[in-house]
């Protein structure tokens, strides 16, 4: 047995212990997600689209279908076959969505000013962004036709501080709350977001973008507020959901929409992550998610509803 004096074995590892990573380091950005995220509690602010949603009168009505096999698939299907669980233990949908301004959206600027951005030309950095909701619900009460004005910016700002720049700015007004009655997409007066609000909130607080539950920004003829912020290169949300389920302040919004190429309108997902002791929401762990949740009711098409439901 070596005889090895124990300060010279000490002084080893303390030089070893210098020159290496501490074993509970956490790489980049993981511990963000370990001591923020991952205890967050999680709202979806996104309306499910189906054939019976409200649309904007300038559009059609979606429809969902099965699909079927396009050309002879040896040992697995026949041209025109549907696609089924009982027959080929796989199924498929098709979907014709007759415009991409359906439900929660993410407008891009292309959606009226070709020279701006297309969806898909939207940058990766839309990803994550701290969340401001302005609730406007009582005077729309009152006021059925009410638009958020600077005065509510203000008065928010007033008791919650000033509005971060790079944010998100969602406008709560109730609207969405008889969702999917499809009367929504043709009742007027509508709650709505005023030019000069959206002025101050780009020009003045440089946010990322606004939202807002109706599926118009305003109801002036010309839509004069949309007009502006896609002829000046913003974003806009609409169609927005839930905002009654979310602090006005401190939460995050996660942002997802399909990459249509040339798309100049998009359906999106919007998630809020809001503070662990949040009332509302759900949490990492407390529902299943791998594997998922297996439902005592399979999916099926249902001819009448025009969809597969359970």
């Amino acid at each position: 047995m070596l005889n090895i004096p124990r300060i010279t074995i000490l002084s080893a590892f303390l030089a070893i212990a210098a020159v290496a990573p501490a074993a509970a380091e956490e790489p980049g950005l993981w511990s963000v997600y370990n001591d923020s995220l991952k205890g967050a509690k999680y709202v979806d602010l996104t309306h499910t689209i189906t054939p019976n949603i409200p649309v904007w009168a300038g559009f059609a009505s979606p429809t969902f279908g099965q699909s079927s096999a396009a050309r002879d698939l040896e040992g697995f299907a026949k041209k025109g076959d549907t696609f089924s669980y009982e027959t080929h233990g796989v199924a498929a949908s098709t979907y014709n969505l007759t415009t991409d301004q359906l439900g929660t959206q993410l407008d891009p600027p292309a959606h009226w000013a070709p020279e701006y951005p297309a969806i898909d030309e939207l940058p990766a950095t839309y990803a994550v962004r701290p969340l401001a909701v302005i609730n406007i619900e009582e005077k729309v009460k009152a006021d059925a036709g009410y638009h958020l004005q600077v005065a509510d910016i203000t008065d928010f700002e007033a008791r919650h501080g000033r509005i971060p720049e790079g944010s998100v700015v969602f406008v709560r007004s109730g609207w969405s709350k008889t969702w999917p009655d499809p009367a929504l997409a043709t009742t007027r007066p509508f709650p709505g977001v005023g030019l000069e609000a959206l002025k101050f909130l780009h020009l003045e607080r440089k946010i990322l973008f606004h939202g807002h539950e109706p599926l118009d920004t305003d109801t002036t003829p010309t839509l004069e507020g949309e007009h502006w912020l896609m002829h000046n290169g913003y974003a806009q949300a609409e169609g927005v959901a839930n905002l009654d389920k979310v602090p006005e302040t401190g939460a995050l919004v996660a942002i997802g929409y399909p990459k249509f190429g040339g798309g100049v309108g998009g359906y999106a997902r919007y998630v809020a992550i809001c503070p662990p002791d949040w009332q509302y929401g759900v949490a990492i762990g407390s529902i299943p998610e791998a594997p998922l949740q297996k439902f005592d009711k399979p999916l099926h098409f249902d001819e009448q509803a025009g969809m597969r439901v359970r």
